[in-house]
């Protein structure tokens, strides 16, 4: 590590580091553990709160630094990838592996011992399934899009866990929100950066099914989000205005499933579907956490 630090110095290493956890998308991950929390029926430390928050970013950091190792070699091949600390050869890739592994290992029992038990485990459960499980799926099937989006469905199910110290339905709700946002989400992605896929070999859905498959799995699990989104007002969880809101923004996300279903070409209409996604989960959770009783 020091010969590392000599050679490139701490700063541009330190920011090379960073890169691997993807800040980016850990930023929107903690934004859903915390509406996890705010959405939880009881009242949790500001101590306990923080350590929650700092031991997801360490969970979800370390996720993304294993994944960015494992995939060192792919990322060479997409456009969008090559450039990383990785692949351009700009950090060396024992000490990435060894910032991944001690993240995790600081993050869960961080969770553990100064959340919960049961906040601990399904930390370990997502970064398990995401680096184990998911990342040398992704070269195999396009069904590891299900199974990654089980990992990255379990932070706001984890900020509830973090008040409640149980799972209860509304935290598998939460869960399950997520859960189905992502296929269509990422289904977007690829289609709009399907080339990229298909150099590296993995095996996203654009990449191996034909194109009116791919808007079809999109518009069918949106219709579920839909169908899901709305539960938390026919349970009267929330105020009506959460209905409405809901149904606003599930029918744009469906909207944009629709649009030139028949006639646009799969990248224009995966970026439009991508955009629609960035927009929708986070003022949907917003709506939650507004017009939450409780």
């Amino acid at each position: 590590m020091s010969t590392v630090l000599a050679t490139s110095g701490f700063l541009p290493t330190f920011r090379d580091l960073v890169s691997l956890t993807k800040p980016r998308v850990t930023s929107l991950v903690l934004a859903t553990s915390a509406a996890g929390m705010g959405l939880a029926h009881g009242e949790i430390s500001g101590g306990r709160a923080s350590i929650m928050m700092f031991g997801t970013l360490l969970c979800v950091a370390s996720a993304n630094a294993l994944n960015c190792f494992m995939e060192r070699e792919s990322d060479k091949l997409m456009a969008r990838t090559r450039n990383r600390a990785l692949p351009a050869g700009r950090l060396d890739a024992n000490l990435a592996l060894s910032f991944g592994l001690l993240l995790g290992a600081v993050s869960v029992p961080l969770l553990a011992l100064g959340v919960n038990f049961v906040t601990g485990l399904l930390g370990l459960l997502a970064l398990t399934s995401y680096v184990a499980v998911y990342t040398p799926m992704k070269t195999q099937s396009p069904a590891a899009l299900i199974v990654g989006a089980i990992p990255g469905a379990l932070p706001p199910l984890m900020g509830y866990t973090a008040v409640t110290g149980q799972i209860g339905a509304p935290g598998v709700l939460l869960f399950s929100i997520l859960f189905l946002w992502q296929i269509p989400h990422v289904i977007g992605l690829a289609s709009f950066r399907r080339d990229d896929y298909v150099a590296a070999g993995i095996r996203v859905l654009p990449a191996v099914y034909g194109e009116r498959a791919v808007k079809l799995h999109a518009v069918l699990w949106t219709i579920v989000l839909f169908a899901v989104s709305v539960i938390p007002s026919v349970l009267h969880w929330t105020s009506p205005s959460y209905l409405v809101v809901a149904i606003v923004l599930g029918g744009g996300y469906l909207a944009a499933t629709l649009r030139g279903f028949s006639t646009a070409p799969l990248a224009r209409w995966g970026r439009g579907v991508f955009v629609t996604s960035l927009f929708y989960l986070p003022l949907l959770f917003l709506a939650l956490l507004w017009t939450g009783r409780g």
